[in-house]
């Protein structure tokens, strides 16, 4: 089993979750898309040759955003980390997974 967290615009958040949970990520006994989300802001400055979806190259951007968290079974998170690729409006998505332990 896994943890996927992942931080999104607040405003693309329920096409990027359902997405995810399109693989059959979230699905914790007999529940399914089963998240926490947590508000926040993010902060980037892109770079030369970046393409932002928000912002300018060159300028500190500040979004308003969620971290989302869902966990994902060890045969899924290759889909469901695909699928948060394809979703996100950025260009490099930035996201965190961990392997649990079943204690």
């Amino acid at each position: 089993m896994y943890k996927l967290a992942f931080f999104v615009p607040v405003e693309d958040a329920e096409a990027v979750k359902e997405a995810v949970f399109a693989t059959g990520a979230g699905r914790l006994g007999d529940y399914e898309a089963c998240c926490f989300q947590t508000p926040g802001t993010g902060q980037f400055r892109p770079l030369a040759g970046a393409d932002p979806h928000i912002g300018r190259v060159g300028d500190l951007e500040r979004v308003e955003e969620l971290k989302v968290e869902l966990v994902c079974e060890d045969g899924l998170i290759h889909d469901a980390l695909t699928a948060l690729k394809r979703a996100h409006p950025y260009e490099e998505p930035a996201y965190d997974i961990w392997r649990l332990a079943d204690l």
